[in-house]
């Protein structure tokens, strides 16, 4: 399993190369590797984990989904090259700016919630460590739209439910300590 997981990594350093975090100097890549290192926690699956590593691929890089396939038919079994990109367009947001440009950005998250209230549990959960990492990394470095983002993602939490549920957990904490800080921040 490393040694899949070290190749996808390298993929994953290589499709977001150039591209560095919003609030730090990092690459980006240190997003996906910190969300399946959450996600590692709570499971072993090498598709999810894999999943995770690759889980902003298609949205913010040129790399296709039949790109992102043919790769890991190089390094595991065609059953598991199609459930990781699976679980990888199950993440990918579909409501986005560019594809829904008369949409305000409410209409747009309201219609990815309910989106992503039907992906499967294991894409969930995935999505529970992407918005315990962004969420702290927000709310740590842009107080103003830390408001507004904690609120669409403890919306997002109500709506998905079915994955591993400690994750889910720690992922309504997250969110609630950032609302719930942001308010004393706002008073003071």
């Amino acid at each position: 399993m490393e040694h899949i997981l070290d190749q996808v990594r390298q993929y994953a350093t290589i499709a977001h190369e150039g591209q560095v975090r919003k609030y730090a100097p990092d690459p980006f890549v240190v997003h996906p590797i910190r969300v399946m290192n959450t996600c590692r926690v709570y499971s072993n699956d090498v598709c999810l984990l894999s999943a995770a590593l690759l889980h902003d691929v298609i949205e913010d890089t040129p790399i296709t989904r039949n790109e992102m396939h043919d790769f890991l038919l190089t390094i595991m079994p065609p059953a598991s090259a199609h459930r990781t990109v699976t679980l990888v367009e199950q993440l990918t947001d579909v409501y986005i700016k560019s594809n829904y440009p008369n949409w305000n950005r409410r209409k747009r998250k309201r219609a990815e919630i309910k989106r992503l209230s039907a992906v499967s549990a294991d894409a969930q959960t995935i999505k529970y460590a992407d918005v315990i990492d962004n969420c702290i990394e927000i709310s740590h470095n842009d107080p103003e739209f830390a408001g507004r983002f904690l609120s669409e993602c403890w919306d997002l939490l109500q709506a998905i439910n079915k994955g591993n549920t400690i994750l889910y957990q720690k992922a309504l904490k997250v969110v609630k300590t950032g609302i719930e800080e942001l308010r004393v921040f706002q008073r003071s």
